[in-house]
C-alpha cells in the first residue's frame, strides 16, 4: 500500500448511556476493544478501536454515554466523550431506537444543531422495534439533525453492521494508516486490564455498587517464564459494598477474579497471575491518579 492509495480517519462513537456503542465498536473492530454490560454507563475512559476495511483504517472513539453530569466523575465522563467529537473527522450518533428519544437523546439532539463535522446516525437495536415505528423515529431525526446518513443496525446481532463498517472506510480522508496494521486499539494492556476487571464487577454485582466503584493497576510483573503478575486494588466507598464485594467467604470476589484473569489472559495471549484487594477510599471520584490512570482528564 501506498499513501495514495490509504485512508485514515477519526469517528467519535457518540450516544446516551446503554446505546451500544461498545458493543458496536466491538463489532466493527471484530474483536472485543471495549466493555460492555446491559447497565448504563458502563465506559468511562475514551478509549479507541481500530477496524480496518480494505484501504482504510477507522480509528473508533468509544465515549462514555453522555448524561446529566453530578459528580466530578461525571463531568470528566461527559466532557471526554464531547472532546472525542470535537476531535474527529466524523460524528456517529448511536441511539437506541428500542428507547426512543427519551431525556439523554434530546439533550444530545440539542448539543449537536451546532456541529462542524459531519453527521451519521446509527439507530441500533433495530431488530427489538417494529417497521413503523422506527420510520417514525428515523424521519424525526432527520428533520431535526439533518444527518448526512442514517444506518439501521443491530450491532449484537451483526445486522446492518458490514453495511455501516463500508460507508465508514469509504469516507475517511485520504492519508497513510496512522498506527499498525496488527493493533485493535490504542489503550495500554493496563487499562484493558482494569477494564476486563471493572467489567466483571457490572457482571457479578446487580446492585448500584458498580457505579461506586474504580480499579487501579498497583504492580504489574512480566515474569521469565513469560507469564504476567498483576495487583489490582478496587475501591469502593463503604465498608458495606466491600462486603459486597468480597462475598460470603471471598466467593464473590473469587469469581470476579477468576473471570477477569481468563479474559485478561486472552487478551494477552499468555499466563496471568491476578490478584485483586478491595479498599475503601469514600474519596475515591477525587483521587487525581484515578482519573489519569482510566484515561480521564482532572478539572478542578
Amino acid at each position: 500500500m501506498t499513501e495514495k492509495t490509504t485512508r485514515a480517519g477519526f469517528v467519535a462513537v457518540i450516544g446516551a448511556p446503554n446505546a451500544g456503542k461498545s458493543t458496536l465498536v466491538n463489532a466493527l473492530v471484530g474483536q472485543k476493544v471495549a466493555i460492555v454490560s446491559a447497565k448504563a454507563q458502563t465506559t468511562r475512559a475514551r478509549l479507541m478501536g481500530i477496524a480496518i476495511q480494505d484501504q482504510s483504517q477507522i480509528l473508533l472513539v468509544d465515549t462514555p454515554g453522555i448524561f446529566e453530569p453530578r459528580r466530578r466523575l461525571d463531568r470528566a465522563m461527559v466532557a471526554a466523550a464531547w472532546g472525542g467529537a470535537g476531535d474527529a473527522d466524523l460524528i456517529l450518533l448511536v441511539i437506541d431506537a428500542s428507547d426512543g428519544l427519551n431525556r439523554e437523546v434530546e439533550r444530545i439532539i440539542d448539543n449537536l444543531g451546532h456541529r462542524d463535522h459531519p453527521l451519521w446516525i446509527a439507530l441500533n437495536k433495530v431488530d427489538l422495534v417494529k417497521k413503523p415505528n422506527l420510520l417514525t423515529l428515523s424521519v424525526a431525526l432527520t428533520e431535526r439533525l439533518n444527518p448526512d446518513k442514517v444506518f439501521m443496525i443491530s450491532a449484537a446481532q451483526g445486522d446492518g453492521v458490514p453495511d455501516l463498517k463500508g460507508a465508514l472506510a469509504e469516507a475517511m480522508p485520504d492519508g497513510p494508516w496512522l498506527y499498525p496494521e496488527d493493533e485493535v486499539s490504542d489503550a495500554t494492556d493496563r487499562m484493558i486490564a482494569a477494564e476486563m476487571t471493572r467489567e466483571q464487577i457490572f457482571n457479578q454485582l446487580h446492585q448500584e455498587l458498580p457505579y461506586s466503584s474504580a480499579i487501579e493497576t498497583e504492580s504489574w510483573e512480566d515474569r521469565p517464564d513469560g507469564s504476567t503478575v498483576i495487583h489490582q486494588q478496587i475501591f469502593v466507598e463503604r465498608d458495606s459494598q466491600k462486603a459486597i464485594v468480597i462475598g460470603k467467604g471471598g466467593s464473590r470476589l473469587r469469581t470476579i477474579g477468576e473471570k477477569a484473569r481468563a479474559e485478561i489472559s486472552e487478551h494477552l495471549g499468555r499466563k496471568v497471575h491476578l490478584f485483586l484487594h478491595v479498599k475503601v477510599n469514600p474519596r475515591w471520584g477525587e483521587d487525581r491518579s484515578l482519573y489519569e490512570d482510566i484515561g480521564l482528564e482532572w478539572s478542578d
